[in-house]
């Protein structure tokens, strides 16, 4: 999977904005003014909340050792990194991208979630 198809995947998500809060290199999609994804433009990897605590998305760390890493700073909140064009398969990372935005979406407040989500 390409970092281009990572994007218009996240992008096409109910609700879905593109924004660089951190500046030209990280490419954060938010629903409802929190963010989903976390894109590297460099980088070649994407930051996903793999589950709703961190021993959640432990188990994808656990298939995917050399490819799924704890994301810094907030990992301890479920969130893992995902390097792009490693051995996780095409269908996991959209499974993780989805799981990441429904996880985002279900936090939100009635009035901020998008309409078909």
């Amino acid at each position: 999977m390409t970092l281009d198809d990572v994007i218009a995947h996240c992008l096409a998500k109910p609700g879905a904005e593109e924004t660089y809060p951190f500046g030209d290199g990280e490419l954060c999609c938010k629903v409802g003014g929190k963010i989903f994804a976390f894109i590297s433009l460099d980088g070649g990897s994407v930051g996903v909340k793999s589950g709703a605590t961190a021993d959640d998305a432990g188990h994808w760390r656990e298939l995917y050792p050399d490819d799924v890493t704890v994301s810094a700073y907030i990992g301890r909140y479920g969130w893992n990194r995902v390097r792009l064009g490693g051995s996780v398969p095409h269908d996991e990372l959209l499974e993780l991208l989805d799981l990441s935005y429904r996880l985002v979406v279900d936090k939100l407040p009635r009035s901020k979630r998008p309409p078909t989500a």
